[in-house]
């Protein structure tokens, strides 16, 4: 990206103050990245150039509780409803009619539910990691509880009460972001014995997420000592909530989106996960249903030996994927 121009925005948008990154022609087809947890517009460093220099407008948004972006006190503010206003609220401030969405992990549902609701405007998404799964029958919390066990919560369960999580992450940030970041990587999951359930899986029970993290004992390539330090840099003065929300909201989603559950997402879809991509596994019932929830499906690809960063693990792969998907959804 040091090639390609950058330009940083902040307006108010949907209530709040929203931040991004954007890089290409004012007049290129508009393409917003939405990044997942914990992250930022900078997990996208190696699509804003490949998308610009190909022409497109490409716009990473900071999500509402990160980087620069507001942060609001209220763990309500972050429901989906919420984000697929601020999704709404940036194409009408870019100037825009439509636009492409791409997620990735909570970034995925996020660009996956905008789709679903506002298809006039979204008229194609992608989503990495996370398979678009249409509100169920089950409250979220009920079904999260059955996946752990007598003496395991699942880490969706375990992220649920304020203030658990919290303390394991301020205690060192940086060591913090490391460890989740490389853990779920393939490079991680090949180091802990190949199970891509490891440190997003079951949190025993009295014992900390983050005592599943494994280390790099050298950095991986696709992840430099100046990458760890922009996203430490990027939370310095966060207290996690809005981040966290985003999970703590699952059941107020699932009331919010009741009337859309059997609702598909038409427009052209392309999903991409990474074979040790946590997620995408546990996620397969939901893959196995995309003739279903998204009939406009042009593409369902699982990168090898790739993990949960998809975009940042397999750059080149992921650019040329979402070129071609560009490509063949563009408007006729």
């Amino acid at each position: 990206m040091a090639d390609t121009a950058v330009t940083h925005r902040t307006e108010h948008v949907n209530g709040i103050d929203l931040h991004w990154v954007e890089s290409g022609p004012a007049d290129g087809r508009l393409v917003i990245l939405v990044h997942g947890f914990p992250e930022s517009w900078y997990s996208w460093r190696h699509q804003i150039a490949a998308l610009a220099d190909a022409g497109y407008r490409a716009v990473a948004i900071d999500v509402r509780g990160y980087g620069g972006s507001s942060k609001p006190s209220s763990i309500e503010d972050y429901r989906m409803l919420r984000h697929v206003g601020d999704n709404l609220g940036l194409v009408h401030a870019l100037g825009a009619e439509t636009a492409t969405i791409v997620g990735h992990d909570w970034g995925a549902p996020i660009a996956w539910t905008t789709a679903q609701l506002r298809p006039d405007v979204f008229t194609a998404v992608a989503g990495l990691s996370v398979p678009f799964s249409p509100s169920g029958r089950r409250r979220p919390t009920e079904a999260m509880a059955q996946a752990g066990g007598d003496d395991e919560d699942f880490y969706i369960s375990y992220f649920q009460t304020p203030g658990v999580v919290e303390a394991e992450i301020l205690l060192d940030v940086r060591r913090w972001l490391l460890g989740i970041y490389y853990s779920i990587s393939g490079d991680g999951v090949l180091a802990a014995g190949g199970d891509p359930r490891g440190a997003l899986g079951l949190v025993p029970r009295g014992d900390r997420l983050s005592d599943q993290f494994v280390y790099p004992t050298e950095m991986p390539e696709w992840l430099t000592e100046a990458d760890v330090d922009f996203y430490a840099r990027e939370f310095a003065d966060s207290d996690f909530l809005g981040p966290l929300a985003r999970y703590r909201n699952i059941d107020r989603d699932w009331e919010d989106l009741a009337a859309f559950s059997d609702v598909p997402i038409r427009v052209p879809s392309l999903f991409v996960a990474g074979e040790y991509d946590g997620p995408a596994i546990t996620g397969r019932r939901q893959i196995e249903r995309f003739d279903q929830t998204l009939p406009g499906l042009t593409r369902s690809v699982v990168l090898p030996r790739c993990g949960h960063w998809v975009q940042q693990e397999r750059p080149e792969e992921t650019n040329q994927l979402l070129l071609e998907f560009l490509a063949s959804s563009a408007p006729r």
